[in-house]
């Protein structure tokens, strides 16, 4: 498992290179890509492609051939594989069949956006992609008790933070936008603020990762009755009736759950046209 450059491409460890070079084949999501990440280094390799599309059926292929005696390496795009990244079953079919799986570190988007977003590190959340979904979205955001770390569309990213802001105007955030890159952009600051940044400009280009520092206590509590009264809705409750019985749960008002949950059914969905 190779790590690759996130942008630089002088960010590859000498150990990935060093297995790079010695792989019987290396299994890649672009063949193209990594074709030019080896080129740069003076490297060339036997390439197979390994993709959210075709990975278990090459799974079962590089299985048999690591079988044979075969080194497989396997890099993504950018960054580490399974991480967000092709890989998983892979891992999975050379773990079920008794082979060596070897993981070596390296360049992390996650990594590198959380340290440069300057927020607490001593307890975080990796979720991936953001949801698109408006309420599972706020539920997320307004029910992180640690910071959270995410990737973003640059579209969506205006929304988002628009969202972030309805709900608590200084909660402290960053957007992280093409790390190593030669336009990088670190943005750090209160919602609001960053939101109207955001949202006055086109949107921003390339890949982002948004940092959120952790919800107050009592905006974490908040958002985690509303979901629950919610998920009674959906199955069935009254709305009322639930909302009076989250509130006796939670210590919260049964009126101010139930205006929140009308308010959440009334908003458009992040993107919507009006």
């Amino acid at each position: 498992m190779c790590p690759t450059p996130i942008g630089n491409l002088q960010d590859v460890t000498l150990r990935a290179l060093a297995t790079l070079a010695r792989a019987d084949v290396v299994a890649c999501e672009d063949t193209r890509r990594t074709g030019s990440l080896l080129k740069r280094h003076g490297l060339s390799a036997a390439l197979v492609s390994l993709h959210e599309h075709n990975e278990r059926a090459r799974a079962r292929e590089l299985v048999a051939r690591m079988r044979e005696g075969a080194v497989v390496a396997l890099v993504s795009d950018a960054g580490t594989p399974v991480v967000s990244e092709p890989g998983f079953a892979l891992v999975q079919a050379c773990l079920h069949a008794g082979l060596d799986v070897e993981v070596l570190p390296g360049p992390s988007a996650v990594i590198t956006a959380l340290v440069a977003s300057a927020l607490p590190a001593q307890r975080w959340c990796f979720v991936g992609f953001l949801p698109r979904k408006r309420a599972a979205l706020a539920a997320l955001l307004g029910g992180a008790t640690e910071t959270l770390v995410a990737f973003e569309s640059p579209r969506r990213l205006p929304s988002t933070l628009r969202l972030l802001a309805e709900h608590d105007p200084e909660r402290p955030a960053a957007v992280c936008r093409e790390l190593t890159k030669l336009h990088e952009e670190v943005r750090r600051g209160g919602a609001a603020e960053l939101a109207a940044h955001y949202g006055a400009r086109a949107p921003a280009r390339g890949e982002v990762v948004l940092v959120v520092g952790a919800a107050a206590p009592a905006q974490a509590r908040r958002s985690e009755a509303v979901q629950a009264l919610e998920e009674l809705v959906r199955g069935g409750a009254r709305t009322r009736a639930a909302a009076a019985a989250v509130a006796k749960l939670t210590g919260l008002a049964a009126n101010d759950l139930y205006a929140e949950l009308t308010r959440a059914a009334q908003r458009p969905a992040a993107g919507a046209r009006r």
